[in-house]
């Protein structure tokens, strides 16, 4: 029986941290879009950090935003994929709380500008692009996600298994 309560209880972090992204994407969405955005839910990848159910979560949520947000597929697919491919590589280096966000700074400072570049014809140099994507991804993990992170660092009992 035990078991069973631990899995339901992992299904709903995971289902409230998709949830949430969503949530958060769709309020700030002037700004969660576009070649010069901030998306205040990416703040959400420091998660990892905390339980591994983020990393669905986040992927799930992502994808849930983005066709909300009236994304294009490959918005949908790609943008998606930087989202679970951060999360899971955060996951690996847990052990160190300032690496977490690096791989998602990283997957969507190359995947998103080429969705935007060439999916969306946005007319600017790739470089160009990249930078304001990579500004706008550490403003989101580094910037937010570390305050969400201190803050949870003092309540970790809300992912305890």
């Amino acid at each position: 029986m035990k078991r069973k309560n631990q899995t339901a209880l992992l299904i709903s972090q995971g289902a409230a941290i998709a949830a949430l992204y969503v949530a958060l994407t769709m309020i700030f969405a002037p700004i969660s879009f576009g070649a010069v955005q901030v998306r205040v839910a990416e703040a959400l990848t420091i998660l990892p950090l905390f339980t591994p159910v983020a990393i669905p979560g986040l992927f799930v949520g992502c994808v849930l935003a983005n066709i909300l947000g009236g994304a294009i597929v490959w918005d949908v697919v790609f943008g998606s994929l930087a989202t679970l491919i951060g999360a899971a590589l955060g996951y690996v280096l847990r052990k160190n709380r300032w690496l977490v966000p690096i791989p998602a700074v990283a997957a969507n400072t190359v995947i998103i500008p080429l969705v935007l570049r060439y999916g969306y014809g946005i007319d600017m140099p790739l470089y160009l692009i990249m930078l304001y994507v990579a500004i706008g991804e550490v403003v989101g993990y580094y910037l937010l996600g570390e305050m969400l992170a201190t803050v949870l660092l003092k309540r970790k009992e809300i992912f305890r298994i």
